[in-house]
């Protein structure tokens, strides 16, 4: 039936989105970076994503072409203002983008947290307070991408090993998946 494929569908998409973030936050927190872990990461990334985006497009028949593409636009928007406006990133901006995506995280593990017991405020739905955070995500989201412009052209200015790449590629995945999703949940 439509319902437990539905159901089969979300416990995929919690089972690639569990995986994932356990493994964005060892990559995130390791001293040398693993490429083994990095595509580890954005395969579970990719099953929860494409299982997500089954969800909502079930739901709202062309939303998942209309985050793509905003998804798109948000880098190459993003991009050029980065080197066009010559943005430059201090240490209070890196601060407040950091700590305003823990502060998103530890959000969303109340919320789940709440919904195990089947209690939620809705900060992450697709209505109301959802909207709000939504966009406020959006947003962070693009501050992440500033910040991941800036460890690129600092790493090549230094000199950085070429290993950082993978850090560098690791950081773009996470904002741009952090865009994508927030880019679902608002069209």
């Amino acid at each position: 039936s439509a319902e437990s494929a539905i159901g089969t569908v979300g416990a995929v998409a919690t089972f690639g989105a569990l995986g994932a973030f356990v493994l964005s936050m060892v990559n995130a927190f390791k001293k040398v970076v693993s490429p083994a872990l990095v595509l580890a990461f954005a395969a579970l990334e990719g099953v929860a994503l494409g299982a997500i985006s089954m969800i909502f497009n079930v739901a709202y028949p062309g939303v998942v072409q209309g985050a793509v593409i905003g998804t798109f636009a948000a880098f190459a928007g993003t991009l050029a203002a980065y080197k066009v406006l010559n943005i430059q990133v201090g240490d209070k901006f890196r601060r407040f983008v950091i700590a305003a995506v823990f502060g998103m995280i530890g959000l969303s593990l109340m919320e789940l947290v709440l919904g195990l017991f089947g209690a939620q405020i809705g900060l992450f739905g697709v209505s109301g307070l959802g909207m709000i955070t939504a966009v406020a995500g959006l947003v962070l989201g693009v501050f992440m991408l500033i910040m991941d412009f800036d460890f690129v052209e600092q790493g090549i200015r230094y000199g950085a090993p070429e290993r950082e790449s993978w850090t560098a590629a690791f950081a773009m995945t996470v904002s741009l998946v952090w865009i994508y999703t927030n880019l679902l949940r608002i069209l």
